[in-house]
């Protein structure tokens, strides 16, 4: 897979997108990062790439022309377009899966009050929000995304069935039971004694019963 982000920031993406589980992903060739700053992508000597919006309104809308270039640099027949915004559809594990087979993802970040609306008319192929909140640029958001759906591509995790028994995978109406480690007693707090019986079964029980009480009490929507 390859990923392009396009933004007025770079260096925001690039710092988690080249640490950790994701740096070692792409070292290993499983994905290809590439970060593209949108003012290249300018034609005037001021490299501008936002003005005031049309029927006045405060702030500044980011200007078309450079987002255009900068896809038609980029797109090829495989491409997905995607806009990181708060107006987007709701990013879930499921679109996570489904993104993870792509063979190459742009996605373009957002910043002011917003994007030139015939960037989303003419470019892209969704619309994405990582939650019902406002964040100073879409770049973070896109760190996200890119995160989330690299880490379900085989391999990158080590183990793959690490991703099928975390919280939102399967059906994505549960989250995880507890977990625990070493030592068995900290500050006089027992690991439950079932998780030390040695007995699957029912430790399968057990945290499919907590991941239960844990949804209805962190994620009662989940439910609904």
């Amino acid at each position: 897979m390859k990923i392009d982000i396009v933004t007025i920031f770079p260096e925001i993406a690039e710092a988690p997108l080249q640490s950790s589980i994701m740096g070692r992903a792409a070292a290993s060739g499983k994905v290809e990062f590439a970060f593209h700053n949108l003012r290249d992508y300018t034609r005037d000597k001021h490299r501008q790439v936002d003005d005031i919006p049309y029927g006045g309104g405060p702030g500044m809308v980011m200007k078309p022309e450079p987002f255009f270039e900068a896809v038609e640099d980029l797109r090829g027949e495989q491409s997905k377009v995607l806009l990181m915004t708060p107006q987007g559809t709701p990013f879930v594990q499921a679109k996570a899966a489904s993104l993870s087979h792509e063979e190459h993802l742009i996605i373009l970040c957002g910043h002011y009050e917003g994007i030139d609306h015939r960037v989303v008319e003419a470019l892209v192929d969704e619309e994405i929000s990582i939650g019902d909140y406002v964040l100073t640029n879409g770049t973070i958001a896109a760190a996200v995304v890119a995160d989330a759906v690299v880490r379900l591509i085989p391999g990158v995790l080590g183990d793959d069935a690490s991703s099928e028994v975390e919280s939102f995978s399967g059906d994505g109406k549960r989250i995880e039971a507890p977990q625990y480690t070493r030592p068995s007693v900290f500050r006089e707090m027992e690991v439950p004694e079932v998780l030390l019986s040695g007995n699957h079964q029912v430790i399968d029980e057990w945290r499919e019963n907590m991941a239960g009480e844990r949804t209805e009490a962190n994620r009662p929507d989940l439910l609904d």
